[in-house]
């Protein structure tokens, strides 16, 4: 089936979306079923079980709020970075979270229970909650696993593969193929196709409103991290560059040259992640640990290419409509998720959308837009994911930054090529897959190998 663009790229917080955002959407989810059960008045005491990766770095990754935000029935779209904060004031000082907001029960985060060594057989995020009466009987489980990018799916669900595999909408494609071969008998681009998929469940003007909205998120991320100074939240004692960066690139370039144009995508891509790993509100895209790549390669397309000067606000319509539709690949026919197949399926396929974005933007046709995603994720196969100290700041900063300039890469070599090309993006997202599943947990978003354990830091936020 075809994901919606706005699955893709949608508006939560810092620092990670299988993590983070994940974790609150199904905790929010759970209250939502004591609310409709009529329940949650009697409910006493939550039990909160995390399995895998989200009890392995949970702490850096800020699971154990987002949980607790969720039983409140905060979402992660909607909540305030301020009201975050108070919010998880107020929890530690009480040691109570507001169930639902309908009333106080006592729970931290120390009373959520953590098995890191115990993979729930679905998915390595697992999450089990478990509402209580007074007299310790149950009044409603659920299982729930966080698979990449804020999806959330209930144990139930994963069961229902027909669900997940059909689709009604008459242009919904299900491979690079079937996209391709839907583009030609159209005689339409890659946003002209997902443009009319997306209009069947909504109008035209809704859809580039909200659009130009998410582009909005990601600029006003950037300006947020090229304003702030200080140290990242964490043991790492990360310094903050963005700002630094900023005010000297602003001084060497004012006039915005072309040959500071690397300059300055590496810039966006460092003030998104610094936000991101402070907890900000960003745009997955689509997740939060690769959120500034889309941005920076978004940046590059309205100021350094002619479409983007002449009408920037069309260029991110088209831009974003392009990503997501080879996004939409990578999430039904392999994995966005760091913890089931490693970084190549966050950075990677992020690089991935954003170069069709882009080869789109430069004039591709559908054959090169389509090769340029598949050069991208091919030299992102292997990736690994082992955050230092369990937090999402090295190498995950930078490496946004070095695969937004392997997105605007893989574009420019498209476009010097006539779209034919040896390895097929189908090809090289089903390598992504075999891949992450050959791949050693420990290089799996568990802190256990690679930079995780090489480097000198002997404490793992987890």
């Amino acid at each position: 089936m075809t994901i919606s663009v706005f699955d893709l790229f949608s508006v939560g917080i810092g620092p990670s979306s299988s993590h983070t955002v994940g974790p609150m959407r199904a905790a929010a989810r759970f209250t939502d079923d004591l609310l409709r059960m009529g329940t949650v008045d009697a409910v006493a005491d939550v039990r909160a079980d995390l399995y895998g990766s989200l009890a392995a770095t949970g702490a850096g990754h800020g699971t154990f709020t987002a949980v607790l935000l969720g039983l409140e029935g905060h979402r992660p779209d909607e909540i305030r970075t301020d009201e975050m904060e108070r919010r998880v004031e107020n929890m530690r000082a009480t040691g109570t979270i507001d169930l639902a907001g309908t009333h106080p029960i006592r729970l931290t985060e120390q009373d959520l229970v953590l098995h890191p060594l115990t993979i729930l057989r679905f998915h390595p995020n697992g999450m089990t909650l478990t509402a209580l009466d007074a007299d310790g009987r149950e009044l409603h489980r659920q299982t729930y696993f966080s698979v990449g990018g804020g999806f959330v799916v209930t144990e139930a669900e994963t069961l229902d593969a027909s669900a997940r595999d059909t689709d009604s909408r008459s242009l919904a494609f299900g491979s690079a193929k079937e996209l391709l071969e839907l583009c030609r008998r159209h005689g339409c681009s890659v946003s002209e196709l997902m443009l009319s998929i997306e209009r069947e469940s909504r109008p035209e003007d809704e859809i580039r409103r909200r659009l130009l909205h998410i582009r909005d998120v990601m600029v006003e991320c950037e300006k947020r991290g090229v304003a702030r100074t200080g140290y990242l939240p964490g043991t790492l004692r990360v310094r903050r560059r963005a700002k630094d960066w900023y005010d000297r690139l602003t001084a060497e370039d004012p006039d915005r040259l072309p040959e500071f144009a690397q300059d300055w995508v590496n810039l966006v891509a460092l003030a998104v992640n610094e936000e991101n790993a402070s907890g900000g509100r960003i745009v997955t895209a689509p997740t939060n640990g690769a959120a500034g790549i889309v941005p920076a390669v978004l940046h590059y397309a309205v100021h350094y290419t002619a479409a983007g000067r002449r009408d920037p606000d069309d260029t991110a319509v088209r831009f974003l409509l392009a990503a997501g539709a080879i996004g939409s690949l990578y999430k039904e026919r392999a994995s966005i998720s760091g913890a089931e197949v490693g970084c190549q399926g966050e950075v990677g396929s992020a690089a991935s959308m954003a170069a069709a974005g882009l080869a789109e933007i430069l004039g591709g046709t559908t054959e090169q837009v389509e090769n340029a995603a598949e050069i991208a994720m091919e030299h992102s196969l292997g990736l690994t994911c082992d955050p230092i100290g369990g937090l999402v700041q090295i190498p995950c900063i930078e490496r946004n930054a070095i695969s937004a300039g392997k997105a605007i890469n893989a574009a420019r070599m498209a476009l010097r090529g006539d779209g034919s090309h040896r390895v097929t993006l189908d090809q090289v997202i089903e390598t992504m897959r075999t891949t992450g599943a050959d791949m050693l947990a420990k290089y799996k978003e568990t802190s256990t190998g690679g930079l995780a354990v090489n480097v000198g830091v002997n404490y793992v936020e987890c």
